[in-house]
């Protein structure tokens, strides 16, 4: 099954309220394992940049100004994540973007039964702990040191291995149907040839039996036997 990790920087935290997607980044997965297969994109998003936002990501007016505005470049991004699952950490905010931008310039939605949300899955996997990227890469040993400021493609790599933990662990990748062609190996082993010794009888000697005797015979109050009393 192919999948889409993704995740998106802003100006903000509303596009209702005016804000806009400055750049997303998105991982293939392919029967949960990454394929290799990334897709990233900034965008000019014809406004200006606050500076809180600008300190969360780093990315300034000047530097966005250089890049497409968004309804120029549609049309990669949506031959990438195809119709494939799209998965992001509070996905709900990342959709309430890339749908904005698809509205604002005339493009279908993306259906929102499409929405995979880590963050959900997460409360539910543990309840009471917290849930934010960089407590789950913490749980799961994933390697975070290199995230500095916060970076679409980045956090979608570190999102695609949290995603994978959550949903079974990275043996789940390992999976018993494929594609190709199936190859039977069959082992002929030689056949093991036991042999059988014959029965070896022992039998007492009449020096043994007749020891046997007489010690039964010193025996007092015998369970069994002549003289038991039974």
């Amino acid at each position: 099954m192919r999948e889409i990790v993704f995740d998106t920087e802003t100006t903000g935290l509303s596009f209702a309220g005016g804000d806009r997607m400055v750049e997303i980044g998105c991982v293939e997965l392919v029967n949960r394992v990454e394929t290799g297969r990334t897709f990233h994109a900034y965008y000019h998003p014809e406004r200006d940049m606050p500076a809180e936002a600008e300190r969360v990501h780093g990315l300034s007016a000047t530097f966005l100004a250089k890049h497409p505005v968004f309804a120029a470049a549609v049309a990669d991004l949506l031959d990438f994540i195809g119709d494939a699952p799209l998965i992001a950490h509070n996905a709900g905010f990342d959709f309430s973007f890339l749908n904005g931008e698809l509205e604002r310039c005339g493009q279908p939605l993306v259906c929102m039964s499409r929405m995979v949300d880590t963050l959900q899955i997460a409360r539910s996997r543990h309840p009471g702990a917290k849930h934010t990227l960089d407590a789950l890469c913490n749980r799961y040993g994933i390697d975070r040191s290199h995230r500095v400021l916060h970076g679409a493609l980045l956090d979608a790599q570190l999102l695609a291995q949290v995603y994978v933990e959550l949903t079974g662990g990275r043996q789940i990748g390992l999976g018993l149907v494929s594609d190709a062609p199936r190859v039977v190996v069959v082992e002929t082993v030689a056949p093991v040839v036991t042999k059988v010794r014959p029965l070896r009888v022992f039998s007492p000697s009449p020096a043994e039996l007749a020891a046997h005797a007489a010690f039964v015979k010193g025996v007092k109050d015998p369970l069994w036997g002549p003289g038991a009393s039974g």
